[in-house]
């Protein structure tokens, strides 16, 4: 996952969020792939899936240029409570990035490791304590100067209301946030809500997040916080095919200022789009 989680130009925090994209998840992930705090009802202990998606947006932001993306990734689920997963994505922030500053780096791809425990309170309401760590394996000069990979603590009350299902969630980073210089202490609150409509197998989607970043950039006259924090959210239905497919349709945008999310180009990353999600689990 990812959010225009870049800075680009002296520092990897200036030189990123000149053509990145912030936060998933998945929404997931939005798509927030990778956020197991959305992850449906246990389907078994072991679970795989794979994604084709017109834009990789996470936490709002485009990951992959506003450009299509292939994802996957596995999960493990004790009958305990714990689980433990991977979840992997192309993504093009980091070489955009680079090549915005007149570096060059190789940054094809986004890795996500998690592990946590669930438990199950109260009939319909299960709590979701975990770590995640965000890895970009990149090879090259990429003239960045704090280091992209994130970890971050998170907190999820997952519940459960007859056709509704949801959970408000609270990520918190331990380490800089991708990338932004002083950002350790960032974080992102997300509130997700599905309604199971019952018919043809389609499932109303509704999702609202903020996402802070602390700290202030090395010579830089104003803080992240005041110029790269922002609000995302997202509408959309997802049809059930059955066997495991599913095809997910939404409206997203978010109120990153103007000129803090664009890609090299200097197009805005975090703008209103269409976004469709064809996603295989097995």
């Amino acid at each position: 996952m990812s959010i225009s989680r870049k800075v680009v130009a002296s520092s990897l925090a200036a030189g990123l969020l000149s053509c990145v994209a912030l936060g998933n998840l998945a929404v997931a992930q939005t798509a927030a792939p990778a956020v197991p705090a959305a992850a449906p009802a246990d389907p078994g202990p072991l679970t795989a899936n794979v994604s084709l998606t017109s834009d990789y947006r996470y936490r709002g932001i485009s990951q992959s240029n506003l450009q299509p993306a292939i994802q996957g990734g596995f999960d493990y689920a004790h009958s305990s409570g714990f689980y433990i997963g991977n979840w992997n994505s192309s993504i093009s922030w980091i070489s955009d990035a680079a090549s915005a500053s007149g570096n060059s780096a190789s940054a094809p791809i986004e890795m996500d490791f998690y592990a946590g425990y669930k438990y199950e309170w109260s009939k319909g309401f299960t709590a979701d304590v975990g770590i995640l760590q965000y890895y970009f394996p990149t090879s090259g000069a990429t003239g960045f100067t704090t280091n992209p990979n994130t970890t971050e603590l998170y907190a999820a009350q997952n519940f459960t209301f007859d056709s509704v299902t949801g959970y408000l969630k609270f990520s918190y980073a331990a380490t800089t946030l991708f990338g932004f210089s002083n950002s350790a202490g960032s974080n992102y609150t997300d509130l997700t809500v599905n309604y199971d409509t019952g018919v043809w197998g389609l499932t109303l989607n509704a999702h609202a997040g903020y996402q802070y970043v602390a700290g202030t950039a090395s010579g830089a006259s104003v803080s992240n916080n005041s110029l790269y924090s922002y609000t995302d959210w997202k509408l959309g239905v997802t049809k059930d095919f059955g066997s495991g497919l599913t095809l997910g349709v939404a409206y997203l945008g978010t109120n990153a200022k103007k000129g803090a999310y664009v890609n090299p180009q200097g197009k805005a990353l975090g703008g209103d789009t269409v976004l469709a999600t064809l996603t295989k689990t097995f």
